[in-house]
C-alpha cells in the first residue's frame, strides 16, 4: 500500500551537545578538588597550631600534643596523629603525600564539575 501526502522530515543531524562545556566543568571541578586539598589541608593544619617554627602555645596543637603526652607518660608516640600533624606543619606535604592526596579529590571534582556543567550552553556556542 503507498502513502500519499507530506513525507516525514528527517531527524536533525547528531551532534554532541554540551561536550565542550562539560569537560571545561570537569577541567574546573579537578583544579578545584585538587587545589582544596593542597591548599586547604596545610591552611587547616596551621590553623590548628602546627607552625614551622613548631607548635604555637596555647593552640589546639598544644593542647593535642599536652593529652598525647600525658596518654604515653610523657613521651610523643612516632607516627601518632600529633606526630604527624606537627610533621605536616613544619615541612608541608611531601610529593608522595601530595600525589595520594590529589588521587581522590581531583577525580572526584571533574565528575562533579562534568555534571554540574551537563547541558549548559555559552554565549558563543550555536545550537544549529
Amino acid at each position: 500500500m503507498r502513502r500519499t501526502g507530506t513525507p516525514h522530515p528527517s531527524p536533525p543531524p547528531f551532534r554532541l551537545s554540551g561536550q565542550p562545556d562539560k569537560a571545561k566543568g570537569a577541567t574546573i571541578g579537578a583544579a578545584v578538588g585538587a587545589g582544596l586539598v593542597l591548599l586547604g589541608v596545610p591552611a587547616a593544619v596551621s590553623a590548628l597550631g602546627f607552625k614551622a617554627a613548631g607548635v604555637a602555645a596555647g593552640s589546639v596543637a598544644a593542647k593535642m600534643m599536652s593529652v598525647a603526652a600525658m596518654a604515653n607518660n610523657r613521651g610523643g608516640a612516632a607516627g601518632s596523629t600529633v606526630a604527624v600533624l606537627q610533621s605536616m606543619g613544619a615541612a608541608g606535604f611531601s610529593l608522595g603525600a601530595k600525589i595520594g592526596l590529589t588521587s581522590t579529590p581531583g577525580p572526584l571534582g571533574a565528575a562533579a564539575g562534568a555534571e554540574l556543567f551537563k547541558g549548559k550552553t555559552t554565549p558563543g556556542d550555536n545550537p544549529e
